[in-house]
């Protein structure tokens, strides 16, 4: 059963825990009074963002995922993976054959996810110009994210990213880096006010 199917947005008790925890922040006051708004309810063919779950789940996706650089093309893929986060855009994750590795640079410093572990990140240098920062992947992941190991998520908001053809939308905020695309509604987190979601 996986985020998106009938069957699990019957049975997520997410459903429940997210208007209690509504009532929760407000009558205490926790998070600065920081908590989302009423979930936008999923239509035909959409996922609600709040029926992700917590720790993230890793969704292969056969569809065509698409990066490109201006015109250049950075990747093209049918073999990525979701991962899936309450509250957050779907990011989607490409095997580094479907890349074009010859256009990224490492770039300086890393992160760490609780779930995932440490992050590296890439700068795009086509010869003629660079951009920053534009993507970033887990060269030694938990065990439980093992099959994205090394494997390019990439920020859309720095470069042109499609997801089936569809133009993706970046998450507010650009720290998570997630993917809107018409099939998930929210509200999702990342912008002002949201941190304590």
């Amino acid at each position: 059963m996986v985020a998106g199917d009938p069957a699990h947005a019957a049975r997520n008790p997410f459903r429940e825990d997210y208007r209690w925890t509504r009532v929760v922040v407000a009558r205490w006051g926790l998070n600065d009074g920081a908590m989302p708004p009423p979930r936008d309810e999923p239509g035909p063919g959409q996922e609600s963002v709040w029926d992700y779950p917590r720790p993230p789940a890793l969704i292969p996706y056969g569809g065509k995922v698409q990066i490109f650089d201006e015109e250049t093309v950075l990747a093209e893929t049918t073999g990525a993976y979701r991962v899936l986060e309450t509250s957050h855009p779907p990011t989607f994750y490409l095997p580094p054959a479907d890349i074009r590795m010859d256009l990224m640079t490492p770039a300086p410093g890393s992160s760490i996810c609780e779930w995932k572990g440490q992050a590296r990140y890439f700068h795009v240098d086509n010869g003629s110009r660079r951009l920053e920062r534009v993507a970033w992947a887990y060269p030694s992941p938990t065990p439980a994210f093992a099959k994205i190991a090394d494997f390019l998520c990439f920020y859309p908001s720095k470069v042109r990213c499609f997801v089936d053809g569809e133009g993706v939308k970046a998450q507010e905020g650009d720290f998570y880096g997630g993917w809107i695309t018409s099939r998930v509604v929210g509200p999702f987190k990342g912008g002002p006010g949201t941190w304590g979601w």
